[in-house]
């Protein structure tokens, strides 16, 4: 009897210690889940973090054109990169009534410092070194920028790009009679770039 007494008293002492170890256990798989869980919410809140901070580009510096002649307000007006010429001379409060625009180029691409001049009905071209210029210019064929050729009437992208390679490939133009032999421009065109440009 002492024996069994002994041992029930011996089962009682250690089921205390039992449910205290299970308890602990308990608590370091939930403590364990805690901070796994912690660190994968912190984890991803840094990587939206490293996204937030990435730099944006910067945006590009606007355009200076000068836009001169028949237009409401002339003088220096700042466009966006990639405007056209129609863009200037409408920030430049649009043509006026008697302004030509029929030689001007309105499709062509501005480039940073030209000249945009909108001429009046019947008046003569303006002559000016600058080259460059919407109307009225003296572009080099030699060395004029494919955006300062797209300023001239009835020079677009393509045409422009074939002027490049020619002269690229016979180093220069030796006179402007030799534009005609650039693929797509036809006697009409040439005729109309005769005053606007120089080989």
């Amino acid at each position: 009897m002492d024996d069994l007494r002994t041992r029930f008293a011996a089962l009682a002492a250690g089921r205390p210690v039992v449910l205290v170890l299970v308890g602990l256990l308990a608590v370091a798989v939930l403590g364990g889940a805690v901070l796994i869980g912690a660190g994968q919410a912190s984890g991803s809140t840094a990587e939206r973090d490293v996204v937030r901070v990435v730099p944006t580009t910067p945006a590009p510096t606007p355009l200076l054109v000068h836009v001169s002649g028949a237009v409401r307000s002339p003088g220096l007006v700042s466009l966006p990169v990639g405007a056209r010429v129609v863009d200037a001379v409408a920030a430049a409060g649009g043509p006026t009534s008697a302004a030509d625009e029929s030689v001007v180029n309105l499709a062509a691409r501005v480039a940073d410092g030209q000249q945009v001049v909108v001429p009046k009905r019947g008046a003569a071209p303006a002559a000016t070194a600058a080259a460059g210029t919407a109307t009225g210019a003296t572009v080099s064929l030699s060395s004029a920028t494919a955006e300062q050729l797209e300023t001239l009437p009835r020079i677009g992208p393509a045409l422009a790009a074939r002027i490049i390679a020619y002269r690229e490939a016979h180093g220069g133009f030796s006179s402007v009679d030799e534009l005609g032999q650039v693929g797509g421009i036809g006697p009409k065109t040439l005729a109309g770039l005769r005053d606007l440009v120089t080989p």
